[in-house]
């Protein structure tokens, strides 16, 4: 369970990450999305997303030309329970409000799998 938390709270220290989680916790998505949304170069969200999967914060998995990050379907309390708190953590903050606008008003593309999946998770909530 330590190193459960440890591993969390050392990919909870970023904000760029707590934003891609922040996310990913709402839909999967691709990097040019998170490029999109959060408006940093590819690179450095691809360091970010590395960084989370080496440390299964995230899965990713190839659709064609894309690689399609999520929130793995089996995860730990620790995770859940930290998941649902950056949720209400963030509900005030303009930047985390921003993104989930963004988020919103994406442009339908490819990989159409992202779309399906979240429109069917944002019919759930």
């Amino acid at each position: 369970m330590a190193g459960d938390l440890i591993r969390i709270y050392q990919c909870f220290c970023d904000r760029t990450r707590l934003r891609i989680l922040h996310l990913l916790a709402r839909s999967p998505l691709c990097v040019c999305h998170f490029q999109d949304i959060l408006d940093e170069p590819q690179v450095k969200i691809s360091k970010h997303l590395a960084y989370l999967r080496k440390r299964k914060m995230v899965v990713a998995k190839r659709d064609r030309n894309w690689m399609i990050y999520s929130i793995p379907v089996k995860r730990s309390r620790e995770l859940e329970t930290n998941l649902k708190c950056l949720q209400d953590c963030v509900q005030s903050d303009a930047v985390f409000k921003r993104d989930l606008a963004k988020l919103g008003k994406l442009a339908r593309c490819e990989p159409a799998v992202v779309f399906r999946t979240r429109k069917k998770e944002w019919a759930k909530q």
